[in-house]
């Protein structure tokens, strides 16, 4: 057993050491490459691989007779070129890198994640639903409602840029463009005023002259506002029957009996029979509109 383990560790040592003399010789052999010529081998011969010397074309058409083996060649087309697969694939990549933040800072996600925690709170439910069903609600909810802002980025950017009629600033333009359309309504005075204040900049009331570095955290501002008034209108029933429960409860001296227990099935009783869902969420959408 002993000389069998021995004998294959002597093996493997050998191998590796072939290995490593082959990888050497690959780095550090230097050779002569010529071509075939009429009867002659590739050999001893003096004559070269390289046909004629590269830069002796001067138009493009003529590039490919250079015979080179590795060359790049660019189509320039004014300006409006078509992408390469590469740069598709790392502005691809690099789009899903900031859609979180993209989908969190400029789109109504904020508003309806946070009334839909407010709502679950209320009816004191700890974790149902999940996480993961508000976080999905939340997603279709916001395309939904960004639907028609998603379609005219599209039309307007995302379709020109891919056929090279706009340039990148051009497409930044029309694609910041919706997103604008869709803050601007949504974002209190108060809020653009603030950051105004804060940068020390004077704003002259109109909403074109608005850049987006005030445009986006006053727009966050105003979402968090707006969803916790509706959160504070969500809370009231629900407190109401709080209030109720624990005050039956005193009068029965039952004061060791959390009113949270007893007021549960209560509240989840009335969410059901109002159609709290529908109303809610039917609601929410409309404060967009």
């Amino acid at each position: 057993m002993y000389r069998n383990t021995l004998t294959a560790g002597k093996n493997i040592i050998r191998t590796v050491l072939a290995l490593g003399i082959i990888l050497f010789a690959c780095l550090f052999f230097h050779g002569k490459v010529y071509a075939l010529d009429n009867d002659h081998q590739a050999g001893e011969t003096d004559i070269s691989t390289v046909i004629d010397p590269p830069g002796t074309y001067d138009s493009p058409e003529d590039l490919d007779t250079i015979n080179t083996v590795n060359r790049l060649t660019i189509t320039y087309n004014d300006d409006n070129g078509s992408l390469n697969s590469s740069l598709r694939i790392l502005i691809t990549l690099t789009l899903i890198a900031i859609a979180p933040l993209l989908l969190l800072v400029m789109t109504s996600f904020t508003r309806i994640i946070i009334v839909l925690h407010f709502t679950r709170a209320a009816l004191n439910t700890q974790s149902a639903p999940p996480n993961q069903v508000l976080i999905a609600l939340s997603l279709i909810l916001t395309f939904f409602i960004m639907q028609p802002t998603i379609e005219e980025i599209n039309v307007n950017a995302v379709i020109p840029f891919e056929a090279g009629t706009i340039d990148q600033d051009q497409f930044l333009e029309n694609a910041m463009t919706p997103l604008r359309n869709f803050m601007e309504p949504q974002t209190q005075v108060k809020d653009v005023r603030l950051f105004y204040d804060i940068a020390g900049m004077e704003w002259d009331g109109t909403l074109e002259s608005i850049p987006n570095s005030i445009l986006i955290p006053a727009f966050m501002i105003s979402e968090l506002r707006i969803a916790f008034w509706i959160g504070f209108m969500i809370y009231i029933p629900f407190i109401v029957i709080d209030m109720v429960v624990a005050s039956v409860l005193m009068s029965m001296g039952m004061m060791m009996l959390p009113p949270t227990t007893i007021s549960m099935p209560f509240k989840i009783l009335l969410f059901v029979l109002a159609d709290g869902w529908a109303l809610i969420i039917g609601q929410l959408v409309r404060t967009f509109y």
